[in-house]
């Protein structure tokens, strides 16, 4: 996706483009940003009072620290960090957010047949350990770790419990937790009578609530890595995630990127950004990380059938492939 700044631009378009229809006792553009989870989070709403939207978006904003608080792998104390030391061969009991956040990943590795799998936390850190400056891993020290993997191995006690048949399996979140942290922060504004809202998470994940006065949705430019397509999506009620494979400069062109293939092992080889339109954020964020392991070719199978889903996938040479059931997909190609 575009950069913040773009993002910011967007609004005071929204807020510019609707002023001649507003009259003084229209909806107001109230606009906070707070650093959680690692990144920006952002969110943008119109109330018809500022010192009404303010203490709600502060609220959302609490709501999205919870959630951290609770699915950090990161955060030593976090409930996954303590799930991750001590769930091996017995049952742990987790908050409903963890339990409901897991049960859903699940389900995901499941329809994609473990192309998305939260299990792989220990080949990312064996991953993250060579860009570190470790050596990279060998052929031996993965097959090792890849023990570790898999979602199978993940059981699920109601009402709360958890426990790992695996004495080496740990948890990573990373796919789907800032997606489930958005429809909270969402189910907070609504839940504090704002309706119209933007909600974005980094750049990586934004959820679209109502609309901005005078519009019909909200506009998104989404992650273009030809510049040359532009590609945009009206979003209303809706989340749009994307995910690329990032190749970070610390090890130089050819390093390893930031997302692992459970089959293989290794970092995901690809040149696509894949953008994913779906009702949720925790459903864009999930299936924006499946179908860029799973490429066009599988990945337009799998959401062939799902109702309300739309997906770009694009190329650096401007190539794109395309699986619309949802919101249309827009494109205004550069010269």
């Amino acid at each position: 996706m575009r950069s913040n700044s773009r993002w910011l631009a967007a609004l005071f378009l929204f807020c510019w483009s609707a002023a001649g229809v507003q009259s003084s006792e229209s909806p107001v553009l109230v606009y906070q940003k707070k650093y959680i989870m690692g990144t920006v989070f952002e969110i943008a709403a119109y109330d018809q009072s500022p010192q009404h939207a303010s203490p709600a978006i502060d609220r959302a904003f609490q709501e999205i620290v919870q959630i951290d608080d609770e699915l950090s792998n990161y955060k030593s104390e976090s409930a996954l960090s303590r799930l991750n030391r001590s769930a091996h061969f017995h049952a742990e009991t987790v908050p409903s957010d963890l339990y409901r956040v897991l049960e859903a990943a699940v389900q995901f590795s499941k329809l994609s047949d473990g192309k998305f799998d939260i299990s792989i936390a220990p080949l990312v850190n064996l991953w993250k350990a060579a860009l570190s400056g470790d050596a990279e891993p060998t052929p031996e020290q993965q097959l090792a770790v890849k023990r570790c993997v898999g979602y199978e191995k993940i059981q699920f006690i109601a009402p709360r419990q958890i426990s790992f048949r695996s004495p080496c399996m740990q948890l990573d979140l990373g796919a789907i937790g800032k997606g489930y942290a958005v429809d909270r922060a969402a189910e907070v504004l609504r839940g504090a009578g704002i309706p119209n809202a933007l909600i974005n998470a980094g750049g990586s994940t934004m959820l679209a609530m109502g609309a901005p006065p005078g519009q019909t949705a909200w506009l998104v430019h989404l992650r273009d890595p030809s510049h040359k397509i532009d590609p945009q999506v009206m979003l209303k009620d809706e989340s749009v995630s994307t995910s690329e494979q990032s190749m970070p400069s610390i090890l130089g062109k050819d390093s390893p990127g930031h997302i692992i293939d459970p089959g293989t092992g290794q970092p995901l080889e690809t040149e696509f950004a894949v953008s994913v339109i779906a009702k949720t954020g925790m459903m864009s964020d999930s299936l924006s990380t499946t179908l860029l392991l799973m490429g066009p070719g599988k990945g337009r199978v799998l959401i062939h059938d799902m109702a309300e889903v739309s997906a770009i996938w694009i190329a650096p040479d401007g190539r794109l492939d395309t699986v619309i059931s949802g919101p249309q997909i827009l494109f205004g190609r550069k010269a």
